[in-house]
């Protein structure tokens, strides 16, 4: 039987387009979480001048601050972003963790190269913490925190740091939010995502 070239260019573009559906839902539900341009959807506790918009980027640079993603909580989800921090300096990508000034409730993914502080990026904070400096400062690199029941892991640049049951399912549900440590202290994020994994 004779394929004529019509027929074989429609039958590579099928199959093309089926390859690219089948690629889909490992792409699905992700959802973008910052614009690039504003700070529409997120809410500081204090201190709200700590942040802004530069270059694409969302940065935390002044006084202490929460930054919240207001938009939906977080129970089960993956989080994840492109991250810089400062030499010196310290912050964080908290999740399931209430509104309101201060530490308190939630989980923290720190995110710290050189700061005083001996708990480096990776760690979940006061949980499984990481002492190794996996990231020089002033360096682009991906965190991404994978939250489901009372199972979390975090991986820096693809690889993982932390695996980690928390026996005590101490923190189950809560909002995603973005940490400014102090002043001194500059931390950028890029391509902030999550996605629910229920």
């Amino acid at each position: 039987m004779k394929i004529s070239l019509l027929d074989m260019k429609n039958l590579m573009l099928t199959i093309a387009v089926l390859s690219s559906a089948a690629l889909l839902p490992a792409a699905a539900g992700w959802i973008r979480m910052f614009d690039g341009k504003t700070l529409e959807g997120w809410k500081a506790d204090a201190n709200p001048d700590a942040w802004s918009v530069r270059d694409g980027a969302l940065v935390g640079d002044g006084a202490k601050s929460y930054l919240f993603w207001i938009v939906r909580e977080c129970d089960d989800c993956e989080f994840k972003a492109e991250v810089k921090i400062s030499d010196g300096g310290n912050s964080g990508m908290f999740f399931r963790k209430g509104f309101g000034t201060g530490v308190g409730k939630g989980y923290e993914a720190q995110i710290n190269s050189t700061h005083m502080d001996p708990i480096k990026t990776g760690s979940l904070y006061r949980f499984k913490d990481v002492y190794e400096h996996l990231i020089p400062p002033d360096t682009w690199f991906t965190q991404h925190i994978i939250a489901r029941g009372n199972h979390i892991i975090i991986k820096v640049n693809d690889k993982t740091v932390v695996d980690y049951r928390d026996e005590k399912n101490t923190f189950v549900k809560g909002h995603l939010a973005l940490q400014q440590h102090n002043k001194g202290s500059v931390v950028s994020f890029k391509n902030l995502m999550m996605r629910p994994l229920k």
